[in-house]
Order: structure tokens, then sequence, then C-alpha cells
């Protein structure tokens, strides 16, 4: 079986090894549950934000439908003060791309939330209950969008949010490997569900 995973670094792992990619290892659990499925596709970049990641689609041209989608997007609009109302209609197109990539079924589509990147070290200096704020109200829209469209959510916010150095990259922004396994855990029953 075919996976396509859509996002931005934390889809492409910025600062873990490729095998410590989400993605990667939600593949490697299904795998472990005899499930047969590909390596993911993953069409992302650290810094693109919904507008990007869809010319990001277009230049890659992927062709044939996939059983599984994954779609994690936004944090760079909320970065870079973007419109929320903006972020609402690029999302739900992207949505609507990955459902057609998924061979036109929702429920083959995992959105997973935007983490709270103000939690990082990083984010010292930066008003870190405004970041929350402004994430939750992304979230609030990835979600409606996503319930609206009948594809499947994941929430990897909280997770986000617990203090615990380890699951921080060296980077002192992004997720480590550690943190994503625990995503990759959190999707793996939509994932699982997605695919029967």
């Amino acid at each position: 079986m075919r996976f396509l995973a859509l996002g931005d670094s934390y889809t492409i792992g910025e600062a873990v090894l490729p095998a410590e990619r989400w993605p990667m290892q939600l593949a490697a659990m299904l795998r472990e549950r005899s499930v047969a499925i590909d390596d993911p596709q993953i069409i992302a970049t650290t810094g693109w934000t919904t507008d990007e990641l869809s010319a990001g689609i277009d230049a890659a041209d992927s062709k044939g439908t996939f059983d599984l989608a994954s779609l994690l997007i936004g944090v760079n609009n909320q970065y870079r003060g973007r419109d929320t109302e903006e972020y609402r209609q690029q999302f739900a197109a992207l949505l609507r791309r990955a459902i057609a990539f998924a061979g036109g079924t929702p429920t083959r589509v995992i959105v997973l939330s935007i983490p709270d990147w103000g939690m990082t070290p990083f984010a010292a200096g930066h008003d870190r209950a405004a970041v929350a704020a402004a994430i939750d109200a992304f979230n609030a829209i990835n979600r409606e969008e996503t319930a609206r469209l009948g594809a499947r959510y994941v929430d990897v916010t909280p997770i986000s949010r617990i203090a615990d150095p380890s699951l921080i990259a060296s980077d002192g922004l992004h997720p480590s490997g550690k943190m994503y396994t625990e995503w990759a855990r959190l999707a793996l029953p939509a994932a699982i569900a997605a695919l029967r």
C-alpha cells in the first residue's frame, strides 16, 4: 500500500534522522502489525506555509492513488502572522487535494494538529501564552475543516506542551525522534482504521 505525507518541517523531520520522522515511524508500526505499506512519499519542506505546500505538491507531480495520506500544515502561517481566514481557505483546499490523492475517500486521510512551538527553548523571548492562543486558533480551524470534509483528526498538540527536554531536537525548536514516536503512536489507530 502507498502512503503520502504532506507538510512542513514536522513531516520532513527537521533535525532528526530520516527513520525518526513520524510518517516513517508510523509506516514501521503498521508493518509490525502486518500491514503491507511502503515507506511514505513525503512532500514537505521546513518553513512551508499552506500556499508553499500547494506549490510543492504541484512541483512534485505525484501520480496514482494512495491508500493513506496525511496532512500537517500551518505553523509557519501562524509564525509569519498570516491571516486565519486565509489559512482556512488554503488548508481546506490542501485537504481536498489530500482526499483526491486518497482516491476521493476522506476517511483515508489523517490530519495532525499543529504542535505548540512556544514550549521550546527557541521561543524564549516570545510571548508563550500568545503563541499558544494562536496555535489553538489555527487548530480550531483545521479541526473544523477536517470534520467538515470527513477526514480523520489526530491531536498531537497536548504532547507538544509537555515540558520534557528529551522531546525537543538538538536545534531547540523541532520535535525529537522520541516526540515523533509519540505522534506516530497517536496516529496509529486512525491509520489502521483508514486502511481497513
